[in-house]
């Protein structure tokens, strides 16, 4: 393919004079004198006769100019497809180089003879070739060639071309040239990069430039301004999303429910109940009822504010308007019941879903469940368990570890690794969360040798414990007198690329004090300011009661010189009291 050029071809005086004789007919003059032109006639004689290949010891003499006039001229009366075809044979020869105003005189000649996907394919090779930021004198050029022809169209389709291509400044930039020049609204190249517009996530930015043409005279429409709406809301540019559905009676347009709805939404999830509600009231003050998205919007905003007295008062409202909640709604109200404790209500609600026949979705048996297992109401969880199953619905990773961390914080490890064996049986990996818990219930269990397996098996298949794990194994063993494998986790953990804090400092801390190893204890102080690990108050209340219980009261005067350190300082006057009458009984 030929390589483009900026420059074109220059046009001598004479035959400037020839073009502006000859303006009444651009395309094709009976008596045009280029049918004397040896070589177009030789070139036209080429094209008819379909021997292109004819051509190639002539393309030294054929000058872009004498391209340029065959197609406009078309002093022989040749098909556009034919002169099509030997266009694309010029641009394929590697030693021929067709210039840009040649290019955009062909663009013309296939839209005036309705050729417009080939026109289309041409402006698109054009730009390809041009890249970005070649709006400018891509636009000049297609002026210049255009003839007697209106250029609207050509404008139209490169307008197109460039968001194809996803050169969207240059695409403004022809809105704007085509604006300067008074031309008429590309209306197809204005919806088309609208549309690729609000693809992006430049709301704002798609706002200005749907605001510019419509000031031109492009016709708005309530979808547009819709979802320019949901765009800003979604970004939390609450004010923006206002100015939007403002502009609609400005421009004539009347807000639609989903007008209404997507900035009822947007209020909500900003914290802006009172404005959601203000909405509602000017929906229905319009004659324009609230539908079930308008309450599923204020419910949830509700619940997020914990006004769970608020929100079933809605719910009933609705209710008596004839509207049937849909399951979103019903499970809105049953997370927040079950959030804050209100287990009971959770259940109402959910028996009140049952009875409208509407059939609960995995979401909701999962936030059912996950409300129950935190209620420690863990029979009843695995009653709705087995309801979803028996309602066709298989349990998924979140259901299984929701039941295995309940079972756990319950101290029930037999039903938790019974639960483990069943995800495992399902080819269901088991994630940090559902290690982390097995984890933490043997721990509180006093299980120590299970935990490290269990950690073992997590580092096994590529998981990597976090720093609150660790720390959870190695205060387990530490409790029970282990020091020695505490502290070859911490090492373990360092190697790992964790830099343990103080809490992990402390657990081991609180080990040796536990079990009177002082000067390790001291030791492990030294050794945390060596590594910039800042001791906080629970590290030297630790190391108090330890030297309360094993020490030397002696070293009570190198303690209490961190006492700033140790904010509960109540605490550390006890401690220092028991220590002084341990050495009065001695």
């Amino acid at each position: 393919m030929a390589t483009l050029k900026l420059s074109r071809s220059r046009t001598s005086n004479s035959q400037r004079s020839l073009i502006i004789l000859n303006n009444y007919s651009s395309w094709y003059s009976p008596q045009s004198p280029y049918q004397d032109d040896p070589i177009l006639k030789t070139i036209s004689q080429a094209i008819k006769s379909n021997s292109l290949s004819s051509l190639t010891k002539f393309l030294p003499s054929i000058s872009s100019l004498q391209v340029t006039n065959l197609i406009t001229r078309n002093p022989h009366s040749l098909p556009p497809h034919s002169l099509l075809s030997f266009f694309n044979f010029l641009s394929s020869q590697p030693h021929f180089r067709l210039t840009l105003h040649a290019y955009s005189t062909m663009v013309h000649f296939l839209v005036a003879h309705k050729m417009h996907s080939q026109a289309r394919d041409l402006l698109h090779l054009i730009v390809s070739k041009k890249g970005m930021g070649s709006s400018a004198s891509l636009f000049a050029s297609i002026l210049e060639t255009r003839g007697t022809h209106l250029p609207g169209l050509v404008l139209d389709a490169l307008m197109i071309v460039y968001v194809d291509l996803g050169f969207l400044d240059d695409a403004i930039q022809c809105f704007r040239l085509l604006r300067k020049h008074n031309f008429r609204i590309p209306a197809r190249g204005c919806r088309c990069l609208i549309d690729r517009m609000m693809r992006t996530n430049l709301p704002t930015v798609t706002l200005g430039f749907y605001l510019e043409i419509l000031d031109y005279g492009y016709s708005p429409s309530v979808y547009v301004f819709n979802v320019l709406m949901h765009k800003l809301c979604k970004e939390g540019k609450i004010k923006d999303a206002q100015i939007v559905f403002d502009e609609l009676g400005k421009r004539g347009l009347h807000a639609t429910a989903v007008s209404f709805n997507t900035l009822i939404n947007g209020h909500c999830k900003a914290k802006n109940l009172d404005e959601g509600f203000r909405l509602k009231s000017v929906m229905e003050g319009s004659g324009m009822r609230p539908d079930v998205y308008t309450y599923s919007a204020l419910i949830n905003g509700l619940c997020k504010e914990n006004r769970l007295d608020d929100a079933e008062l809605l719910l009933h409202e609705m209710c008596e308007r004839g509207l049937t909640p849909n399951d979103v709604i019903f499970t809105t109200l049953i997370d927040g019941h079950c959030k804050n404790g209100r287990i009971d209500m959770a259940m109402e609600i959910y028996q009140l879903m049952l009875s409208k026949d509407l059939k609960p979705d995995l979401i909701m048996y999962n936030t059912l469940t996950n409300g129950l297992c935190k209620a420690g109401d863990m029979k009843e969880a695995r009653k709705i368990v087995d309801e979803m199953c028996t309602n066709g619905l298989n349990p998924d990773k979140i259901t299984y570890t929701t039941l295995l961390d309940g079972f756990c914080k319950e101290g029930d490890l037999e039903s938790a690794l019974d639960i483990r064996k069943g995800m495992i049986k399902r080819g269901i990996e088991l994630d940090n969360v559902a290690f982390t818990a097995l984890i933490s219930g043997f721990c509180r269990g006093g299980k120590v040798v299970e935990a490290e397996r269990m950690l073992r098996e997590m580092l096994k298949v590529g998981l990597k414990p976090d720093d609150a794990t660790y720390t959870m194994v190695i205060d387990c063993f530490c409790k029970n007198g282990d020091s020695k494998t505490g502290f070859r986790l911490l090492k373990e953990m360092r190697s790992d690329g964790h830099v343990p804090a103080v809490e992990t400092y402390n657990a081991l801390m609180n080990g040796l004090c536990k079990h009177g190893q002082l000067k390790n204890a001291n030791m492990l102080l030294d050794t945390m300011l060596d590594l910039g690990v800042v001791p906080d108050d629970i590290t030297y209340n630790i190391l108090l009661e330890g030297h309360c219980k094993h020490g030397n009261p002696e070293d009570f005067d190198k303690l209490q010189s961190e006492k700033g350190l140790v904010s509960d300082y109540a605490c550390y006057t006890s401690l220092v009291s028991k220590s002084s009458k341990y050495r009065q009984k001695r």
